[in-house]
């Protein structure tokens, strides 16, 4: 099994605008682009899934014109289907769904797809990675959640470490065999004093909320913070 990630020094960061104030979102996400930020990360919960209910596609389309990088939808919702087509029109560039929300991933997927949108399956703590088995040819990324999905600034699982070497040896396989590129996100309780260890593990793309947007400059920028995530997660 690798041991290292030959994407670390392409590392993307996502902001979750779940840890932002949402009285200046606009503000907030002009910021973060600003800051070097790669992604809009934007959390949907539907209180059904997850118990919590968030945002949905009307702010979505607000925000698009305020940033040029891409928006990435991260689904918390049951069923998904029929909000996968609004997203899109709302301007998302990448959705991600959770396989227990759909009742065929493999149509779920497609559907994202076809809508002009890259396409990716998120695992729980407790998914198994069995779920990629018959659907590598469709995803553009797989999403490891570091915590149990429904609410910010909660602490990273260690467990997850573990998973993700084991999902990077996975995208490793699939491209050697000549498939396409997949990126690896982890969401949930990354900060600067174990993003090393998640990129080491495997990631190419880490979604931080609270560690963001809980440490504004005085400005209200955001420059510092993002310089001292990839300051910490840079190969040693």
């Amino acid at each position: 099994m690798s041991t290292s990630n030959p994407s670390a020094s392409v590392l993307r960061l996502a902001p979750s605008i779940l840890s932002a104030d949402f009285a200046r979102l606009g503000d907030e996400v002009r910021a973060i682009e600003a800051a070097g930020a790669d992604l809009v990360h934007f959390d949907v919960m539907d209180n059904h899934y997850v118990p919590n209910l968030t945002i949905g596609p009307l702010v979505c389309e607000a925000i698009r014109p305020h940033v040029a990088i891409p928006i990435d939808v991260h689904l918390m919702v049951e069923p998904v289907d029929s909000l996968i087509p609004l997203f899109a029109k709302a301007g998302a560039n990448i959705i991600t769904f959770h396989p227990e929300a759909s009742r065929h991933v493999d149509r779920t997927l497609s559907l994202i797809r076809d809508l002009g949108c890259k396409a990716g399956l998120v695992l729980n703590p407790a998914t198994p990675l069995g779920w990629l088995d018959h659907c590598m040819d469709k995803l553009d990324m797989i999403l490891l959640m570091g915590v149990n999905p429904g609410f910010g600034g909660q602490k990273f699982i260690p467990g997850t470490l573990a998973k993700l070497r084991a999902a990077r040896q996975r995208i490793e396989e699939h491209q050697m065999k000549g498939g396409q590129a997949i990126w690896l996100e982890v969401d949930g309780g990354v900060k600067t004093d174990n993003i090393a260890d998640i990129v080491r593990a495997g990631a190419d793309t880490c979604v931080a909320g609270s560690a963001v947007f809980g440490a504004p400059d005085a400005d209200g920028g955001y420059r510092t913070v993002m310089h001292q995530l990839r300051f910490a997660a840079r190969p040693v």
